[in-house]
């Protein structure tokens, strides 16, 4: 058997497990993007490049941050951005799984223990098997069992510092955490916190600062907000206290040897954040529909998940994706989600609810649905 021979198989495996995958082009009524504000493809953003190419901004950096890859605007953005979320310091990433994948792999020491929620990103979990800190999982959303985690650990003769990671809105499930639960869990045990803000950012809390919006400040905690989804750009912004950041650019691999994210990018993230501060009526606009998406699908049976993100779980694979098929044929882009980035037997359908679609389509989806299911 040759080396393709290996890699065909595997790819048949898949296609017969209904796990196979393949990129496919836009097409229809968004009901799939993370651009929750429709900021993606805005004369907001579009006019910001624009400025920024007009007086001089570069497309690429030319480097790594800690050579000459560091730019005025990679600058200014971390200086705006750590005021505008009432962070002592942020720092500019190309995505928001590095981001993810810097901390984990940083931060932990190997006397620490990483306390994770049993959804968390996956891109959490890449930076876990870098780190030299072990990790354990807790079941989702149960502050009670991280509680629980923390003494069996201490009793087993634990002594470093625990980080409890967490998502605020999980990507798949739509749900939020108990956000001031973990914040007391924190102050209560000595802990350092771990945020993830990634579907929150732009798209809730006061200005689009996300859920844990005033957790910033404090000494304990850790936040990342992605660019490249409510606001419509590209990379991550790592919120932490100034040591920490320090730390992550002295000791992270992945920053030092990485070239630094566009200069040009970085630019349009600063308008962004300006509109995400001042737009509050985007916000209140994505809020009716996420109200329209529970009228419409409350008689489906599917229970409201109350955010943009809504789950249709049907279980099995190869239904999942026929459903997601005929959906797509009718002009609706949904998209099916399978294990591995879901449990098995929870295969499902993320309708995601943003501002590149309306009323009528929702309650279109919904009638559609009702016919196919």
């Amino acid at each position: 058997m040759t080396l393709s021979d290996f890699y065909q198989q595997d790819i048949q495996r898949l296609e017969q497990a209904g796990r196979r995958r393949a990129l496919a082009l836009p097409a229809g009524r968004d009901f799939s993007s993370n651009d929750y504000l429709g900021l993606a493809g805005s004369d907001v953003l579009r006019g910001a490049a624009i400025a920024a190419l007009e007086r001089g901004v570069p497309l690429g950096s030319g480097g790594s941050r800690l050579l000459r890859g560091h730019g005025s605007e990679h600058q200014a953005l971390e200086e705006e951005a750590a005021r505008f979320f009432g962070a002592p310091s942020a720092l500019y990433v190309g995505s928001g799984f590095a981001a993810n994948s810097l901390l984990f792999a940083t931060l932990p020491q190997p006397d620490d223990l990483i306390l994770y929620d049993a959804l968390i990103h996956a891109s959490a979990h890449e930076g876990m098997r870098l780190s030299r800190a072990p990790a354990r999982s807790f079941e989702h959303n149960d502050v009670a069992a991280a509680a629980a985690a923390i003494a069996t650990w201490r009793r087993e003769g634990g002594r470093g510092t625990v980080w409890i990671a967490f998502e605020t809105l999980y990507s798949m499930d739509g749900d939020t955490a108990p956000v001031a639960e973990f914040v007391a869990l924190a102050e209560r045990e000595g802990t350092m916190l771990l945020v993830d803000e990634a579907h929150a950012v732009g798209a809730c809390g006061p200005q689009g600062r996300g859920l844990a919006a005033g957790l910033q400040g404090h000494d304990n905690a850790v936040l990342l907000a992605t660019c490249g989804k409510a606001l419509g750009c590209e990379g991550a912004l790592i919120l932490a206290p100034a040591p920490l950041r320090d730390f992550l650019i002295n000791r992270g691999r992945s920053f030092i040897f990485s070239t630094a994210p566009s200069p040009l990018m970085a630019a349009v993230v600063r308008a962004a954040l300006a509109a995400t501060a001042v737009e509050d009526e985007r916000r209140t606009r994505l809020r009716t529909l996420i109200d329209a998406a529970k009228t419409a699908f409350g008689p489906l049976g599917i229970t409201p998940s109350g955010t943009h993100i809504q789950p249709i779980i049907l279980g099995d694979d190869a239904r999942t994706m026929t459903v997601a098929a005929a959906l797509q044929a009718r002009g609706f882009d949904v998209r099916g989600i399978r294990p591995p980035s879901v449990p098995p037997g929870t295969a499902r359908l993320r309708v995601s609810i943003t501002l590149n679609t309306d009323e009528a389509a929702i309650h279109a989806l919904a009638d559609t649905l009702k016919e196919l299911l």
